[in-house]
């Protein structure tokens, strides 16, 4: 071929590259923490001022019946790994700062699959999925960039969890002052400005807003001291700084050209703790750590210009598990892979005004709970409590309220237990949450081994 041919080629061949990457759409997915499913203006809210929130919201549709896990580190190995945390040994408690294990290793990430495809990848924020050893750091688990702390329950201005300072980037650890909230809408700022435009580019923005410890500088409580009191004032003036923070990055998203092919999906990572005292679940019934729907259905949205409905409201029920097999098809990512997916693609759902993919949703199963989701119907299962900790709970003895069923659209507030009116039912769904019961492995969860010693810095052995 002559030397001018192959130039010639060249120059058309790049181009094409270019647009074939240009189709696939940038991901900003933004995980808030502990966030009341009423607490924000799009889910109906009043109490707090959520403007920027409420904008991206209107610009895309709600996800009305979305759900989670009851507490958040297995609400982040779901949406991780697009399968359901007792696969884990996730599916109680979160991982500790001393626990010695994480999301396991055989486990592919969404992460992998996307840098796998061509993607620039970061995650900001909280990760919470394992430290204890080097290969279970965010960037050995598919992320190119990591900015952020490993732990729960983070001191927002000094950075330290019970004694050990946590705070990294790209594993490594960082003394940089200042608000965490700030810092995490800085950090993920910077990586759009430096990565929109010349790759498509996975942004996971895992905020440790609005979890305690209840922290916020004064300013952002001023506009709700005289109609908010104690906790709640404080927990108002940390959503409002993340809704800033999300302002922010939205705004450098469109700076840079980029609004038009990035996919924005909020959520929270669980419902709302404390619910009329310092959250706010609306109507639903009780909130984080139980498996009700105050506990598992949270607020959530999605929003792509053009390709999304705007204003929109999906009233479907679809799982965080869900958004791994959807964003890998339509990132252009290898679908293959070892481990079966419990999730399912939502986007004929989202954008086509399809049925749920779902003909049943694990909420979770545990030694001792369990509840699962069938259409309208939905069953509790209580036979005894579970430790976080791994720890041992002397087991329920008279059964009562062992067995709850719900019809959620009559009862979306979970006020009747139908179990002893549809016994038929009852044994149906019963069935079906024994058999994801019987894929479970064992709850990795146990106690603060008593001579556990806090590092100086988490992640690393001093």
């Amino acid at each position: 071929m002559p030397r001018y041919a192959v130039a010639l080629a060249a120059c058309l061949f790049v181009p094409c590259v270019a647009r074939a990457d240009d189709a696939r759409p940038n991901v900003v997915f933004l995980l808030a923490d502990d966030l009341g499913r009423h607490d924000c203006g799009f889910m109906g809210g009043t109490d707090i001022r959520t403007p920027h929130l409420d904008k991206l919201a209107k610009a895309g549709t709600v996800l009305d019946a979305f759900y989670v896990q009851p507490v958040c580190s297995p609400t982040r190995a779901a949406l991780m790994t697009g399968r359901y945390p007792m696969r884990h040994g996730l599916q109680v408690g979160v991982v500790r700062p001393w626990a010695q294990y994480g999301l396991p290793l055989e486990e592919r990430t969404f992460a992998s699959a996307l840098k796998e495809a061509g993607y620039a990848t970061a995650v900001v924020g909280k990760w919470h999925l394992g430290h204890f050893a080097p290969d279970y750091l965010p960037t050995r688990r598919g992320f190119d960039h990591q900015y952020g702390h490993y732990n729960g329950a983070l001191d927002y201005f000094t950075h330290v969890r019970d004694g050990g300072f946590d705070w990294h980037r790209d594993d490594k650890v960082a003394r940089d002052e200042g608000y965490a909230t700030h810092l995490i809408a800085k950090g993920a700022v910077k990586f759009v400005q430096e990565h929109a435009g010349k790759k498509p580019f996975f942004l996971y923005v895992p905020f440790n807003a609005v979890h305690a410890p209840h922290q916020v500088p004064p300013e952002y409580m001023k506009p709700y001291e005289g109609k908010l009191k104690g906790e709640r004032l404080k927990y108002a003036g940390m959503l409002a700084a993340m809704d800033e923070a999300v302002g922010q990055i939205v705004d450098a998203v469109e700076k840079a050209g980029a609004r038009k092919n990035t996919l924005f999906v909020f959520s929270s990572d669980n419902g709302g703790p404390q619910p009329g005292v310092v959250t706010d679940n609306g109507k639903y019934r009780a909130g984080k750590g139980t498996l009700y729907e105050g506990g598992v259905r949270v607020a959530a949205f999605a929003t792509w210009d053009g390709r999304i409905k705007a204003g929109g409201t999906l009233t479907e029920p679809l799982h965080m598990v869900d958004w791994f097999p959807t964003l890998v098809k339509l990132c252009g990512a290898k679908a293959e892979q070892k481990l079966p997916l419990d999730g399912v693609d939502l986007w004929p759902t989202l954008t086509a005004g399809k049925p749920s993919p779902h003909d049943a949703i694990l909420l979770n199963t545990t030694p001792n709970t369990g509840a699962v989701r069938a259409g309208d119907w939905k069953l509790v299962v209580r036979t005894g409590t579970d430790d976080p900790d791994g720890g041992t709970v002397p087991k329920k003895k008279d059964g009562k309220d062992a067995l709850e069923l719900f019809n959620l659209k009559d009862d979306p507030y979970e006020k009747t237990n139908l179990a002893e009116k549809h016994p038929e039912r009852v044994k149906e769904l019963q069935a079906t949450l024994s058999a994801f019961a019987k894929q479970a492995v064992t709850p990795k969860s146990k106690p603060k081994p008593k001579d556990f010693v806090t590092p100086k810095v988490w992640g690393e052995k001093d």
